[in-house]
């Protein structure tokens, strides 16, 4: 898919497709006034008529508009004037590239962007129209033996601006969103490879050709290396499986060398059964997905590096399958972590937090500037907070609050959950310094509270997003975040540096 920014008058060059609002009550936006013109009146005839409301979420596709060069004109419903936000314009943006994408048009000229949308600028507005159009266009078909006859995707996308001034923001807010979207694609991409083609080495692969392809410097510990650096919490997930376990660390020096990094770990276990404590066979194929942190964590370093970011990043992926076995750990066993720390496993279906601990403990090494987790921890937290917004736990207060600027701004959003002292009491071990599950209450916290005790060197976030990494249901499959909200994090660190 190709994209260019333009200020042209609507309607006015050749295209398959001219795409502009409509306000509720038929009230024609700007760039659609425009076009009316132009069109000597057929826009506010069709409104007249009744066709087109404005109401959000409507269309009416007309063709062979007279007196204007495109092919077809397609009316998106906005809403009420007051009321077009972002939310809005992100919401009649998705409805625009579903309508175009079902009709045979190769090149659209979409003129939604030109327009005021809450506190956004040019640059955001085209930045997110490159990045839903991308996702508009995404298909997963690597493991199928033919594709599916589906509607041919758009082929080249002009988004318009309504002052000359705006050019360079525009371009700006392009070049980010097309990098965005190339690296949801690769998260996704990732997560919805089965199980038994994503495995760690493949993800160490994965990571390998990215840093081959971005000039990256990727690390990939084995086995042997981890049981030197006594990471004996991780390898215990690890025992039961045929599949070696990996260490991956990638690293994105974009900033000056004594710019200390921020590190983003990501939970990678490419298959989860729950290990000893197995998990009930009803959408245990989901479990492909447990390695959607790792996902994000590569996609996003592929976004920032296409973007060529001037910061430092250093991505930290503990990869494992769990699976159960005659060497599998067993509820009870206790491990020693690569801090030192001992952790009673009391069940091995919360492995998460167990390789996470060790990755966390391998990142002081780097004195971070600030260190993000990202894992499918627990289903907890779905039921806390569905599949809207990530779960978000801190020790760092200013941290917490630009990871949460950054999702609001990506649209990809997080909640801040609690972390206090008092939940670290349902660790308690009798047998060990502290237990890995605290029980049913609060288990998204305890969750927290035990990636915490592994947190004191640093400044740090951790993302729990099992309700927001995948879709289940007749629209399976992964969604590609959190990595607009990564990404949006680290643009907007850079740009403060």
């Amino acid at each position: 898919m190709e994209f260019s920014t333009k200020s042209i008058a609507p309607g006015s060059t050749k295209s398959g497709c001219v795409i502009v609002g409509v306000f509720e009550t038929g009230k024609l936006s700007a760039p659609a006034a425009a076009l009316d013109r132009a069109a000597k009146g057929a826009l506010a005839k069709a409104i007249k008529s009744g066709d087109m409301t404005g109401r959000a979420g409507t269309t009416l596709l007309l063709h062979g508009v007279a007196h204007i060069a495109c092919e077809r004109v397609l009316l998106i419903g906005l809403g009420a004037e007051k009321s077009f936000n972002e939310k809005a314009f992100r919401s009649a943006l998705t409805t625009a590239l579903r309508a175009v994408n079902a009709t045979g048009a190769a090149t659209a000229e979409i003129h939604l962007t030109a327009l005021a949308a809450g506190t956004s600028d040019i640059g955001w507005r085209v930045g997110q129209s490159a990045t839903l159009a991308i996702e508009s266009a995404y298909r997963f078909e690597q493991m199928k033996s033919k594709s599916e006859n589906l509607p041919a995707a758009l082929k080249q996308i002009t988004l318009t601006y309504a002052q000359a001034s705006e050019r360079k923001d525009a371009e700006r807010g392009l070049a980010q969103g097309i990098a965005l979207g190339h690296g949801m694609s690769f998260a996704k991409d990732l997560g919805n490879l089965p199980g038994n083609v994503c495995t760690p080495a493949y993800l160490a692969k994965a990571a390998q050709a990215l840093g081959k392809r971005h000039k990256l410097k990727v690390k990939v510990l084995e086995r042997a290396e981890m049981q030197k650096l006594g990471m004996g919490s991780l390898l215990s997930v690890a025992r039961g499986s045929a599949e070696p376990p990996k260490l991956i660390v990638i690293e994105y020096n974009g900033g000056p060398k004594n710019q200390k990094p921020v590190a983003l770990v990501g939970k990678g276990v490419t298959f989860d059964t729950g290990g000893t404590s197995l998990k009930p066979a009803g959408e245990m194929d989901e479990m492909k997905y447990d390695m959607s942190g790792a996902g994000s964590v590569l996609g996003t370093l592929k976004a920032i590096a296409e973007m060529r970011l001037p910061i430092n990043v250093v991505g930290i992926i503990p990869a494992t399958e769990n699976m159960p076995g005659s060497r599998a750990t067993k509820p009870g066993d206790i491990v020693k972590t690569m801090s030192g720390l001992t952790v009673e496993i009391l069940n091995t279906d919360s492995e998460g937090r167990l390789i996470l601990c060790d990755a966390l403990t391998y990142a002081e090494r780097y004195e971070p500037s600030a260190v993000i987790d990202i894992a499918t921890l627990t289903g907890a937290c779905v039921i806390a907070l569905g599949h809207v917004v990530s779960g978000l736990f801190a020790n760092d207060d200013a941290l917490a609050k630009e990871v949460l600027a950054a999702g609001e701004a990506s649209q990809d959003r997080a909640w801040h959950l609690p972390l206090h002292d008092e939940y670290q009491e349902q660790l308690k071990s009798n047998f060990a310094d502290f237990a890995n599950i605290g029980g049913r209450p609060a288990g998204a916290v305890t969750a927290a509270c035990y990636l915490s005790r592994f947190t004191k060197k640093f400044k740090w976030v951790h993302l729990d997003v099992a309700g927001t990494a995948w879709k289940s249901g007749k629209e399976k499959g992964s969604t590609g975040r959190p990595v607009p909200l990564l990404t949006q994090f680290l643009i907007a660190r850079a740009s403060n540096r």
